[in-house]
């Protein structure tokens, strides 16, 4: 058994913080981007571990729970397999929601971190240009 997986609601709870820095519009100032820049950097990197635990937790949760009803239900009727694959589905949605908001979160974090570096050398540009005059 894995030990270093964490809890469901932890995930859900960090996936939250992050969600609200994401959506943080970030000022002008270089220093401030700077320090974004580094944050989003970190938020990257747990993002990745978070998508890998939301993974873990769907997988267990279709394996436990799912693959038992599935038992049941096919003992009663024959199920085919789109069926079986939309009961896996809807008895897992709350964990593939977990798991579609980590890897969105993962990019949007890379996203932001590549347009701010853009920004960070566009404001280091016009502090050169208005130091030099050209």
């Amino acid at each position: 058994m894995l030990t270093n997986i964490t809890p469901y609601d932890d995930l859900l709870s960090e996936a939250k913080e992050i969600q609200s820095y994401c959506e943080i519009t970030p000022g002008d100032n270089p220093q401030e981007i700077a320090e974004r820049i580094t944050s989003l950097g970190v938020y990257i990197a747990r993002t990745g571990k978070m998508l890998a635990d939301a993974k873990y937790h769907l997988n267990k949760k279709m394996r436990d729970d799912t693959l038992q009803l599935i038992e049941q239900v096919i003992e009663d009727k024959k199920l085919s397999a789109k069926v079986q694959n939309a009961l896996i589905d809807s008895i897992c949605r709350q964990e593939r929601y977990l798991v579609d908001w980590i890897e969105r979160l993962n990019r949007a974090a890379t996203h932001q971190q590549d347009a701010l570096r853009s920004i960070l050398s566009y404001e280091k540009e016009n502090m050169r240009i208005s130091k030099t005059g050209y």
